[in-house]
């Protein structure tokens, strides 16, 4: 009960699970799931997590959420806002509906914004705190096929500087973490085409990240390795973000 107390949304797969694994080596966990409680309970068998059903984009599901965190540990030190999700259909921009829009904007940009403003305010009566963003390398790199989710990304990715700005005089740090084409369940239908183009040159790092390669980067916040940094934005993408000639 002595551990730091961390709150990872979305944590049951992909690079959720992987920041969970690394951080329960040191934290005590709760960690949020939509809808594979297989997955869930595999995670909380493995890492003692605490897990919680939650819609992040739900007010009220946000609001249980940091009701039971306080009730079950009394305090709050990392958030990690992971919990988000690629259109259900990739459709051409022109074509692409509303409805989908609307999910994902609900889903990766509105829920962990507001979600940090509640933790954010937590924090602020303990006098200190870290939060994280997963965002993405869409975040500004154009893809047409998922507007939606590009458009989540970029907003989120304001998120974090606006939090950065206002959190840093009460001792809250904020940080982004940009990952690339990370082997997920998220890109398994298109995996092969991302490693022929990785291979063709499209990382300066030929390989594919790993969910580890994210966990690493959380864990160097975690531990307060940038606690100077606050704002900082980590792109953990083999690369893909330099430019060259």
């Amino acid at each position: 009960m002595n551990k730091p107390v961390a709150l990872i949304t979305g944590a049951s797969r992909g690079i959720g699970r992987g920041i969970a694994l690394e951080l329960a080596k040191t934290h005590s966990l709760v960690a949020t799931y939509r809808g594979r409680l297989d997955a869930a309970e595999s995670l909380r068998a493995e890492t003692g997590a605490e897990i919680i059903q939650a819609d992040i984009g739900s007010a009220e599901d946000r609001a249980r959420l940091l009701a039971f965190t306080r009730e079950k540990f009394g305090r709050l030190d990392l958030l990690v806002n992971n919990a988000g999700m690629a259109p259900r259909v990739r459709q051409d921009m022109l074509a692409a509906t509303e409805e989908s829009f609307d999910e994902l904007i609900n889903t990766n940009l509105k829920g962990p914004h507001f979600l940090t403003q509640a933790a954010a305010n937590w924090m602020a009566e303990q006098g200190d705190g870290r939060i994280v963003f997963i965002t993405s390398i869409s975040a500004y790199t154009a893809s047409v096929n998922r507007a939606d989710y590009c458009i989540s990304k970029a907003g989120l990715a304001m998120s974090v500087s606006l939090y950065a700005n206002r959190l840093a005089a009460m001792g809250i740090k904020v940080f982004e973490i940009r990952p690339g084409i990370i082997r997920t369940d998220m890109i398994s239908a298109v995996e092969s085409v991302y490693e022929e183009k990785i291979a063709n040159g499209l990382l300066p790092q030929r390989r594919m990240g790993e969910t580890s390669d994210i966990a690493k980067a959380v864990r160097g916040i975690a531990d307060g390795l940038l606690d100077y940094s606050t704002g900082q934005v980590l792109n953990v993408d083999g690369g893909f973000h330099l430019r060259s000639l």
